[in-house]
C-alpha cells in the first residue's frame, strides 16, 4: 500500500473534523439567516482559522510524503492569515469581507484540484478533492460576480457552500476511514 495513501488513511479524522466544522457553519447560516455582520464575520474567521490550523498541521505531518507538500502549506496558510485578518479586521466593511472569502475559496479551491490531480495516481476517490475545489471555485466566483448581493443572500451562499464542502469532506472522511481499515487487516 502507498506511504501516502497510508497516512491519509491514518489522518481520516482531520478531513472528517473540518467536514463537520463546515457543516455546522452552514447550518448556522441557514438557522439565523439575519446574523449580524459582526457575527457572520466571526464565525467565518472562526472556521476559516481552525480548517486553516488542521490543513498545516496535516501538511506539516505529512510533508515528507506529499510530492508538493507545498500545495496543502500554501492552502492553509491563506486560510489561516485570511482567518486572522478576519479577527483583527472585524470592521470590514461587507465588499472587503466578501473578496477575502471570494480569494480564499478561489485560491484555496484551485489548490485542492492540483492536490487532487497530483494524488490521482495513488488513490481512488481524488474525484471528491476534485468536486470540493471545483465548489470553492464557484462560490468564490459568484460572491465576485455578486457583490452588491444582500447580506440574506451572502449568508446563504455561505451556508450552501459551507454544508457541500463539509459533506465532500466528511465523505473522503469515511473513504479514508475504510482505506485504514484494509490497511490494518492486510
Amino acid at each position: 500500500m502507498d506511504n501516502l495513501l497510508s497516512r491519509l488513511a491514518e489522518d481520516w479524522w482531520v478531513f472528517l473534523v473540518r467536514g463537520i466544522a463546515a457543516i455546522i457553519l452552514g447550518i448556522c447560516a441557514f438557522v439565523w439567516p439575519g446574523l449580524t455582520l459582526a457575527v457572520l464575520v466571526l464565525l467565518f474567521a472562526a472556521y476559516v482559522l481552525i480548517d486553516g490550523i488542521f490543513g498545516l498541521v496535516y501538511a506539516l505531518r505529512n510533508r515528507k510524503r506529499l510530492n508538493h507538500p507545498w500545495i496543502w502549506v500554501l492552502e492553509a496558510v491563506l486560510g489561516i492569515a485570511v482567518g486572522l485578518l478576519t479577527f483583527f479586521l472585524p470592521g470590514v466593511t461587507a465588499l472587503v469581507l466578501l473578496m477575502f472569502i471570494a480569494a480564499w475559496a478561489i485560491v484555496g479551491g484551485i489548490l485542492r484540484i492540483i492536490a487532487a490531480f497530483e494524488l490521482r495516481k495513488q488513490i481512488t476517490g481524488e474525484w471528491l478533492l476534485i468536486t470540493g475545489g471545483a465548489l470553492s471555485v464557484v462560490f468564490g466566483v459568484l460572491l465576485v460576480t455578486m457583490p452588491g448581493a444582500g447580506l440574506v443572500t451572502v449568508i446563504w451562499l455561505i451556508g450552501f457552500y459551507s454544508i457541500l464542502f463539509g459533506v465532500t469532506l466528511v465523505f473522503l472522511a469515511t473513504r479514508l476511514q475504510r482505506e485504514r481499515s484494509v490497511i490494518s487487516h492486510a
